[in-house]
């Protein structure tokens, strides 16, 4: 089985687990005043997870890198659908979330047939609980990237038949990327049905010899924000937004260090050795292509990077459920040293138009 884990289980699930009493810590003050929250923010979070019976040995990957006792906690938040996550929804402000499988699902199943099967079941199960509370939650698809046109196909069905919002993949799948000229059929329909795809964090096939000894550093400290980020560079170098100019790729955990790294891209990919040409700068292809959340990073100086980076216009609020803290990412977006009318594009306003929710 691919060893892939989930992002924030390290260190996240201790404050899930002490939610009630969980400090938020403010940020130095930018130099702009700090507005004042609206007095009702609507809110849309994107990268919300479940899990399913079927699932869990899947997940179980991660008990690699916790306790017992933390991974225990994760399997029952993950699995309600009902009234544990509406009451904390609820309490928090939290209007609508886009559910999604927790990885890494079937990406890590080497026979095809069953992960097609599985992800089949993991769709009509997540449209079920969907359609129980409509005004609620949405969904992401979960696809069997084994099979390209199985993919191209149940992503259609989910987007036109079960009215999901779009499909999250897993990163990397049998050690192939979604670059590969072989999910030429998959983005065709991508930018035929402007499904949004977003990519969550997995870990590559192999373990890089940087990471030896270091095991805090392998995972969601760091290692997921370089592979993760690392796929988004391999699809803008490799020209598949100029073959299909109208896909649009989500990047969670504030953009797994892309905005910083923008000036940088264009100045180095200048001088670069190149298997491919490609039409335009990186950052115009960051911005044009790719849209962030704001999961797992509760930064004001990492949120005010982003919306100067890839622009107002493509940064959405997500908390990472259960794996963050749900009252601590509602209040900050609550309090964040933005404007009005930004904090309105991040919480709700970008969300509703990107994924077509209103």
């Amino acid at each position: 089985m691919v060893d892939i884990t989930k992002r924030t289980l390290l260190g996240a699930l201790p404050v899930m687990a002490a939610i009630g009493a969980a400090g938020i810590k403010t940020e130095p003050a930018a130099s702009a005043p700090r507005s004042a929250a609206p007095s009702r923010l609507r809110k849309v979070a994107l990268e919300e997870h479940f899990m399913l019976p079927e699932f869990v040995d899947y997940f179980s990957v991660n008990k690699q890198t916790v306790t017992p006792e933390l991974y225990a906690k994760a399997i029952p938040a993950l699995s309600d659908f009902g009234d544990r996550r509406i009451a904390l929804m609820d309490q928090n402000g939290i209007d609508y979330i886009v559910l999604s499988l927790s990885g890494p699902g079937v990406q890590a199943e080497p026979n095809t047939a069953k992960a097609i099967r599985l992800a089949l079941m993991a769709n009509d199960t997540l449209a079920g609980e969907i359609g129980k509370r409509p005004t609620r939650y949405g969904g992401f698809a979960h696809l069997a990237m084994q099979d390209p046109g199985f993919a191209a196909n149940e992503l259609e069905r989910c987007m036109r038949d079960l009215k999901f919002q779009g499909a999250m993949i897993n990163g990397q799948t049998n050690g192939i990327y979604l670059d590969d000229r072989r999910y030429d059929i998959f983005w065709e329909r991508v930018a035929a049905l402007k499904a949004p795809i977003y990519l969550h964090p997995a870990n590559p096939v192999d373990r890089p010899a940087m990471y030896a000894d270091h095991p805090e550093v392998w995972g969601p400290t760091w290692s997921w924000a370089v592979e993760t980020c690392t796929h988004a560079l391999r699809l803008i170098f490799s020209g598949t937004f100029d073959r299909y100019p109208d896909a649009q790729l989500i990047l969670g955990h504030m953009g797994e260090t892309l905005p910083i790294q923008l000036w940088r891209l264009d100045s180095r990919y200048a001088v670069s050795n190149k298997n491919y040409s490609i039409q335009k700068k990186p950052s115009d292809y960051a911005r044009s292509n790719i849209k962030i959340t704001t999961s797992g990073v509760c930064s004001d100086a990492a949120l005010r990077c982003a919306l100067d980076a890839i622009g107002p216009e493509s940064v959405m609020f997500s908390i990472d459920y259960p794996f963050e803290s749900t009252p601590i990412a509602s209040q900050w977006i609550s309090t964040a040293n933005i404007s009005d009318e930004e904090r309105a594009r991040v919480s709700h306003g970008n969300a509703d138009r990107i994924l077509r929710l209103i």
